[in-house]
């Protein structure tokens, strides 16, 4: 007999996701580090961080109020996002999560 577990252990031990947002990369990368760092050395097992697409919203706004159509400025706001699945959690884990002082301008989203 193997020891590979059933669908049903599987479900049965808790996992968590976190998604991370940020407009800055090297910041995103330093969250995701803190973290990764944090959760191994709780004891749990990660799977990440895996990089999403970037987004990027383009806005075009008139340079001058009134006259001057064919004079636009272009705008860009990247949200750069990552995801980290971690599996075989304990409540250690979850406790150090809960402690993180991450830098400002990350969004943080924890799912269970």
């Amino acid at each position: 007999m193997t020891n590979t577990p059933t669908k049903k252990e599987q479900e049965d031990k808790p996992r968590l996701r976190i998604k991370i947002r940020a407009y800055d990369s090297k910041i995103i990368d330093q969250a995701t580090e803190t973290i990764l760092k944090t959760v191994e050395r709780s004891g749990a097992k990660v799977i990440g961080p895996i990089p999403l697409p970037t987004e990027k919203k383009k806005y075009t706004v008139n340079r001058s109020t009134f006259v001057h159509k064919d004079s636009r400025d272009q705008f860009e706001m990247r949200v750069h996002k990552r995801i980290i699945d971690i599996t075989e959690t304990t409540d250690k884990t979850i406790d150090a999560l809960m402690s993180l002082n991450l830098p400002a301008g990350v969004d943080v989203e924890i799912k269970t």
